[in-house]
């Protein structure tokens, strides 16, 4: 049986020294959505400095395309990496932990920006396709808001492609295993915030009050019901209620309630019902015990939905570097979210998971946690896959 990294054909030493260097230099230097200057003037040093001179710096505040064009083929392929980070102090004791206290790399955003530069320099350096290449380093992923920052400012307008790919490392799967699926793929995000407004009073005398604690309570519980008893049991979603909030005090109950969660689901239809699920329960509830209620419901991140022909594409060039018992072509669908699916609402895409490792230290630290650190030894297998890729895509005549 064939491993992940044996049966591949050599890659450039001095090349795989130089993702390491990007990728730890990235990882000291990390910064917060749209304040990734430095790091765009860094990525903009090394995309030049690797042979790839057109390259666009400011797009959607901080954002970054640059292009590379081989042969007259007229098709453009887009590889996407996200560009920020996050707002956590780091806990490892690596030599190259971060120098921004308060700020980290704590979702492998160093390590996608790197597998793109590679791609970058192996395409430069060899070719071997016949059309263009846009790599586009995008900021703002965290919050769901610097895909649309670039398309405001005609990212596809300026930069046309015919398809956009994108990886993303997942610890907990072993280094190196790849997996995607046709079709939704990463559910989208919506916020909402449920304001119940009583009469407050003395903790004494509960009669004379209508109280926003016991109305907030029913109205959680009732949320509950939405997924277990409107949607069809095929569809996929979650509610989660984060946040229950008071202006009360011990011995005082409050005058309101703010009660904060979380939606996820697939598709707009999906969306749609948990909106006015979540208005007409609240209303409702709060009217039944004489209370008030706003709400207020927000779309932070679009499902990804990738579609068919990318996958295969994808797929195929997976296939070809690990063989086919390392590669997933239906990986179960997941809930977390991701700013690549306002792309691949527009344009034809597919995203991936690449295994960041399963053991402590070697890459299996969660994302988003303290010690969470991006595993070197798969910065070569993604540059490889896209490479590959981008030559099955654009064939040389």
């Amino acid at each position: 049986m064939r491993t992940p990294f044996s049966a591949l054909p050599a890659f450039p030493a001095e090349l795989g020294a130089r993702l390491r260097e990007w990728r730890h230099h990235l990882h000291q230097h990390p910064e917060l959505a749209f304040q990734e200057r430095e790091t765009a003037a860094y990525l903009t040093e090394v995309l030049k400095a690797v042979g790839v001179e057109d390259v666009v710096t400011g797009v959607g505040g901080t954002g970054i395309v640059a292009t590379l064009s081989r042969g007259t083929g007229g098709k453009a392929i887009g590889l996407r990496a996200d560009m920020d980070c996050l707002p956590l102090q780091e806990a490892g004791s690596h030599g190259y932990r971060s120098r921004h206290d308060g700020t980290m790399h704590a979702c492998g955003h160093d390590g996608h920006m790197t597998m793109v530069l590679g791609a970058a320099a192996l395409l430069a350096e060899q070719g071997g396709f016949d059309g263009t290449v846009r790599f586009l380093f995008q900021p703002a992923e965290e919050p769901g808001r610097g895909a649309q920052a670039m398309m405001d400012d005609g990212l596809f307008e300026r930069f046309p492609i015919d398809a956009i790919f994108g990886l993303h490392n997942i610890p907990g799967l072993a280094a190196g295993e790849f997996g995607t699926r046709t079709g939704p793929f990463l559910a989208s995000e919506d916020n909402f915030e449920i304001r119940v407004v009583g009469r407050g009073g003395h903790a004494a005398s509960p009669h004379l009050v209508v109280d926003p604690i016991v109305i907030g309570a029913e109205v959680v519980l009732a949320l509950q019901t939405i997924v277990a008893r409107t949607l069809d049991p095929s569809r996929s979603a979650v509610v989660s209620c984060t946040q229950f909030v008071t202006d009360g005090a011990r011995n005082a109950i409050p005058n309101e309630v703010v009660i904060r969660g979380d939606t996820r689901s697939f598709t707009d239809e999906v969306r749609e019902v948990l909106e006015r699920r979540i208005r007409e329960l609240a209303h409702g509830i709060c009217a039944g015990h004489g209370a008030t209620c706003q709400v207020t419901y927000t779309h932070e991140f679009d499902p990804t939905v990738n579609d068919a022909a990318c996958v295969e594409a994808a797929v195929r060039a997976a296939r070809d570097l690990l063989g086919e018992e390392h590669v997933d072509a239906r990986c179960p669908v997941n809930l977390s979210s991701e700013d690549f699916g306002v792309f691949a609402r527009h344009v034809p895409g597919c995203f991936a998971f690449i295994g960041n490792g399963t053991a402590p230290g070697e890459g299996g630290a969660p994302l988003h946690s303290t010690d969470y650190d991006f595993n070197d030894d798969i910065l070569e297998l993604g540059v490889r896959y896209y490479a590959t890729l981008v030559r099955s895509l654009l064939t040389e005549d």
